[in-house]
């Protein structure tokens, strides 16, 4: 875990793939744990997937948090990520397409026209190289795993993706290829480049 930025509001992380976000059911150790470990008043204001790399947000003291969450409530975050998505995606988009827990198989989302939440994601093809595609994203929703399922619903899953992707696209990576590369709150504006 790096310390990408730090000061008397906020602290900014570059959380690798595989640690947590918040502790887990068994699994004592995560960022938040760490964070606080060096800013005790540190918490945590949004969370990446275990397996997604990258820009991680804690707010210093309650207050701060309250705003900090609110302007992610409120969309006023912008935020991108990198991914390698198998196929040849061409161009840019916009997926729009409802997501729901897919209960019996938590913890799975689906995209589901009834009842799910609405949830919007950018896309833009960077480059190709060996049948996949290099994708800058933006999610403009933070739905719980929303770009693994709206890419793997566009037919392009992403690379290590062991939830959503064939067996065979899971397998060409040992971690998910998604990483947290920019983060733009007010004034503040963090990149961190994967290393992927």
């Amino acid at each position: 875990m790096r310390i990408v930025h730090a000061d008397d509001r906020l602290v900014v992380i570059d959380k690798p793939a595989g640690l947590l976000s918040v502790p887990g059911r068994t699994e004592p150790d995560c960022a938040s744990a760490r964070v606080q470990a060096l800013y005790p008043d540190a918490l945590i204001v949004h969370r990446l997937d275990q397996a997604t790399s990258g820009l991680l947000l804690f707010a210093r003291g309650a207050q701060a948090q309250r705003e900090l969450s609110a302007d992610f409530a409120e969309r006023r975050v912008d935020k991108v990520y990198i991914a390698v998505v198998a196929g040849r995606l061409e161009g840019a988009g916009l997926i729009d397409l409802p997501l729901a827990a897919d209960w019996p198989n938590r913890p799975r989302q689906q995209v589901d026209a009834a009842h799910g939440k609405p949830s919007q994601t950018r896309w833009q093809a960077l480059s190709h190289e060996a049948g996949t595609t290099r994708v800058r994203l933006e999610p403009l929703t933070g739905r719980s795993h929303q770009l693994r399922v709206h890419l793997a619903t566009l037919g392009h899953a992403i690379l290590g993706d062991a939830l959503y992707a064939a067996p065979d696209i899971a397998g060409a990576s040992p971690r998910l290829l998604l990483h947290a590369s920019e983060l733009q709150i007010g004034n503040h504006r963090f990149v961190c480049p994967p290393e992927f």
